[in-house]
């Protein structure tokens, strides 16, 4: 059977696309009357500038005070006079001090009698350990050589226990240990060179002391002559326990 109907002639055929195009027509027109705005012209003030009158400012007349210019640089002229030459100049002529091997050395002949010798007596010290006569502490002059040593070190700590006084300060604190004592016995038999070494400068102090009040020694002696005898003591300070 033969359609009869023209199916170009359908009219629901691009109904779709149609609504989509009239949509969008709708919104677009929809959104320019929603964003239309109005003024009233009568709020409107058309105002007119004048540009044909003419400002005139007064401008105050500043006086400065300019200084004159320096004056022009004074131009030296220097005149050469041309002098005959007349005179003998003489030349200063500066040898070299440089030897070559052709120079002869002059023979100077020394004699031993020529030569001055001088004893430098230095000082050294010998310890007291290995010195030959050992310093003698006021009261061991009468004991024999072999006993002097042992009397020295009696009469030291003899000393050292007479005068020994506990420092206050270092009682109040707690404050106690062992000075290592390092003075010398001079050729004179004087103490010098006092150094210390312990826990605290308090006992360090006292320590120090002590030594001061040595008396003066007969000095010891090496090969019959009179030298310094370094010598070590160790003072502990103890706290007695009530």
């Amino acid at each position: 059977m033969q359609v009869k109907k023209n199916p170009q002639a359908e009219i629901g055929r691009n109904s779709s696309l149609y609504f989509a195009i009239g949509l969008n027509i709708m919104l677009f027109i929809t959104w320019q009357a929603l964003e239309f705005k109005t003024y009233d012209k009568a709020d409107i003030d058309i105002g007119m500038i004048n540009l044909e009158k003419e400002v005139e400012e007064e401008i105050p007349i500043i006086n400065i005070n300019t200084p004159p210019p320096p004056p022009p640089p004074v131009v030296l002229t220097e005149t050469v006079q041309i002098v005959e030459d007349i005179e003998d100049i003489e030349e200063t002529v500066i040898e070299s001090t440089e030897v070559s091997q052709d120079d002869r050395i002059a023979d100077v002949v020394v004699n031993v009698r020529d030569v001055a010798v001088t004893e430098v007596e230095e000082e050294v010290e010998v310890p007291f350990a290995i010195i030959e006569d050992v310093p003698i502490f006021p009261g061991c002059e009468n004991v024999s050589k072999a006993q002097k040593r042992a009397c020295f070190e009696q009469k030291i700590q003899a000393h050292v226990v007479k005068h020994f006084q506990y420092p206050q300060v270092a009682l109040e604190l707690g404050i106690h240990g062992r000075v290592s004592v390092m003075f010398t016995i001079d050729k004179d038999g004087s103490i010098t060179k006092i150094r210390t070494r312990g826990p605290d400068k308090t006992l360090e102090n006292e320590a120090v002391r002590i030594i001061n009040t040595l008396p003066k020694m007969i000095p010891g002696k090496q090969r019959g002559k009179p030298v310094p005898v370094p010598f070590s003591l160790p003072i502990n300070f103890v706290m007695a326990v009530n």
